[in-house]
């Protein structure tokens, strides 16, 4: 049986910080409406309902201007909520698909036109069953002619077996919310340590963002921050940050997105950095047209 979401914050703060023009939220969702878009049988979670104009509110709130909205289980592979969304947000707004092994060269150009970048491929538990290898390399042979890239959503632990799968892929890497690590283990851990290995190879990028997910401290989520931070301060070019609005399985301290922003003056602490972390690479990704 599928457990019932807590809603998102209702009325997040205004950031204490200021984010930099062309700031993009380079991970976040939309979920529905399910009288509309309704969610997948095999999802493991039941959302309430996020819908587009939620999220574009929330975006002009904190100060975002563009946005990458990636699909994620609840709905499967049927990614028309997303695309829906992506069409409303125009230009700012780009997506990650999620799809079968058996998807075509047209259905992948539609989703490239309505703005889609890259698949997801999910290997955490509780969102079912791991993503199968073969069906991996079948559909990353399908995307790289559109010069799409992977985003892999994985618990820690599988990360000493999944890592010679990863390094095998011959297209960009995108790495969910910093590998799900154990902030109690510290940073010399073997998973932390394995992300590090990853991120030597100039195709693998970070989200340094999840800091409400892998905190063990709780609400401000400081000592999983400080992860970021060590991420960015290393790999200034090849990392990411999103809300991950509207924060899915999350059962107990939904965060304030005002206040995950404000995060960032520890995992980004100056300007230059900051600017990176929520401009520049996120163009580079994903509009690298207007380079």
């Amino acid at each position: 049986m599928s457990k019932i979401a807590l809603p998102f914050h209702p009325a997040p703060k205004i950031p204490d910080i200021t984010l930099p023009a062309g700031a993009c939220d380079a991970h976040c969702h939309v979920f529905g409406p399910a009288a509309r878009f309704p969610f997948a049988p095999s999802s493991t979670y039941t959302p309430v309902d996020a819908p587009k104009e939620k999220l574009f509110e929330l975006h002009r709130h904190l100060g975002f201007e563009r946005s990458v909205i990636v699909q994620a289980s609840c709905h499967g592979t049927d990614n028309r909520a997303m695309v829906d969304a992506l069409i409303a947000g125009g230009d700012a707004y780009r997506g990650i698909a999620m799809v079968k092994r058996d998807i075509d060269a047209g259905e992948l150009q539609a989703l490239h036109d309505a703005g889609v970048r890259g698949v997801r491929f999910n290997f955490v538990t509780h969102l079912g069953a791991p993503a199968d290898h073969d069906a991996i390399r079948e559909i990353v042979g399908k995307i790289r002619p559109f010069g799409w890239h992977a985003v892999l959503h994985f618990d820690a632990f599988r990360l000493e077996e999944l890592a010679p799968f990863l390094k095998s892929l011959d297209v960009p890497l995108v790495i969910d919310h910093m590998g799900r690590i154990d902030v109690a283990a510290g940073p010399e851990q073997l998973a932390f340590q394995l992300l590090i290995d990853l991120l030597q190879d100039e195709r693998c990028w970070m989200k340094v963002s999840g800091s409400e997910r892998l905190s063990r401290q709780g609400p401000p989520f400081e000592d999983a921050a400080e992860y970021g931070r060590m991420l960015v301060e290393r790999f200034p070019d090849r990392v990411l940050w999103g809300t991950d609005w509207p924060h899915p399985n999350i059962y107990e301290n939904m965060p304030d997105d005002g206040a995950l922003v404000d995060l960032l003056k520890i995992i980004a602490p100056t300007p230059d950095l900051l600017k990176r972390l929520l401009v520049d690479n996120p163009t580079r990704l994903y509009w690298p047209e207007t380079l």
